[in-house]
């Protein structure tokens, strides 16, 4: 009986930092499945990912509700590593606040043709569904990569300026807003292109004024 004790003292409970961080494992680990399969050229099943990622089906729906949800979520994740990733990571990359996130905008927008349909169906998958736990939220990479973008601004700003700023360019800065001026403001590309570049800039050019200021 002491030793059944100990042993189930031992086990992690359900919302533990080992079990999120052992569920966000598990999530990856069956996205970098899919990634792969798909990149293999596959239009891979629920059991060809499953054999993959070396879980159940009953896994995968725990994550991905469904098949459509996951392979959109994949796809776009390998959008996002080709392009963006590498920017992100680049010596390229401009330390001058104003250019890096306009240096940002140019490369969403350079995978907008292949995004933005992904983006469409991801938003009608998982705007009205339940929520899974211990999963990142929708729209978890753009809140990395504006992070990212803002981090030689971190130093100089306010708790609340940087977060301001962050939740600002997360606006501009993703599929909603492409989608907005393309359905509701009738844009092209090349008229998409000049808002979306201007909006960025405008928004880290007046917190960059408001800093001075305070």
């Amino acid at each position: 009986m002491a030793s059944r004790q100990a042993s189930s003292a031992t086990r992690s409970p359900a919302g533990s930092p080992g079990r999120v961080a052992q569920r966000r494992r598990t999530r990856e680990a069956i996205l970098a499945a899919t990634k792969r399969l798909l990149t293999a050229g596959h239009d891979p099943s629920i059991d060809e990912i499953a054999a993959e990622a070396d879980v159940s089906r009953r896994t995968i729906y725990m994550y991905f509700p469904t098949l459509d949800q996951l392979v959109a979520d994949a796809t776009s994740g390998l959008l996002s590593e080709r392009t963006i990733d590498p920017l992100l990571d680049s010596a390229k990359f401009s330390s001058d606040p104003l250019e890096r996130v306009d240096q940002f905008a140019v490369s969403l927008l350079e995978i907008a043709p292949e995004a933005l349909p992904l983006g469409r169906r991801i938003l009608r998958l998982t705007v009205d569904s339940e929520p899974v736990p211990d999963a990142p939220r929708r729209g978890y990479r753009r809140t990395d990569w504006i992070a990212r973008v803002l981090e030689p601004l971190r130093a100089q700003l306010t708790d609340e300026q940087y977060e301001r700023l962050a939740s600002a360019l997360s606006v501009v800065l993703g599929w909603e807003a492409m989608i907005v001026l393309q359905d509701v403001r009738g844009l092209d590309a090349a008229g998409e292109e000049r808002v979306l570049r201007w909006a960025a800039q405008a928004l880290v050019g007046a917190m960059l004024a408001e800093a001075e200021r305070s």
